[in-house]
């Protein structure tokens, strides 16, 4: 288990950053969120959790400690995988997400990409003693605010990432956008990401 990784960021991309831990580049795979934290050059602790498959090691990287509880959480209920995991802290905060199984509320879980009604039934069944309360309000301020020439880029990958084209992540982006224009303050990149999935689903 590599509980995190400390270093400077050396690469960040669309999915994930590389920190490099004593010369040694450590590829974490990250939400969008998470990745608003980092600044290539500059030094960062990143929580950790490393998934072991057959032909794969892959460390996924989370904003805190928290975040990396719930991911391994998730996975603990039928048919959530590490993929799937992070596409749903990439939608919802931890919080947002405890609170969602704690009210049963199925419309929250199904604006992940991948999680249907059924599956939004099997997950509430399955954590929902499993992850506890929120701890906070569970709002989308519980993300850091979004740089204002860097969200674009962040959700447009978040959304590739979560499996949607380049067109339509474009197209929802530029929506996102134009209901934002005139506004003084750019929201947290999981709030901006949770409008761009609205626009895809209507």
């Amino acid at each position: 288990m590599i509980a995190f990784v400390s270093g400077q960021v050396a690469a960040a991309g669309p999915d994930g950053a590389v920190i490099d831990v004593h010369g040694v580049g450590f590829a974490v795979q990250c939400t969008p969120a998470t990745l608003a934290g980092l600044r290539v050059g500059e030094p960062a602790r990143v929580p950790t959790s490393l998934v072991v498959r057959e032909d794969s090691l892959t460390l996924f990287g989370f904003a805190d400690d928290d975040e990396r509880t719930v991911f391994e959480l998730l996975q603990t209920a039928s048919g959530v995988g590490p993929r799937l995991a992070l596409a749903m802290l990439a939608v919802h905060s931890p919080d947002a997400l405890r609170h969602a199984v704690a009210a049963e509320d199925f419309a929250a879980l199904t604006r992940v990409p991948g999680i249907g009604k059924k599956g939004a039934q099997r997950i509430v069944l399955e954590l929902k003693d499993r992850l506890g309360g929120p701890a906070g309000d569970g709002g989308p301020g519980a993300r850091p605010a979004a740089p204002a020439q860097q969200w674009r880029g962040q959700v447009q990958a978040g959304l590739v990432n979560l499996g949607w084209s380049a067109r339509d992540a474009d197209a929802a982006v530029d929506a996102v956008a134009a209901d934002l224009a005139g506004g003084t303050e750019i929201p947290p990149v999981a709030a901006l990401l949770k409008a761009a999935l609205r626009k895809l689903s209507a």
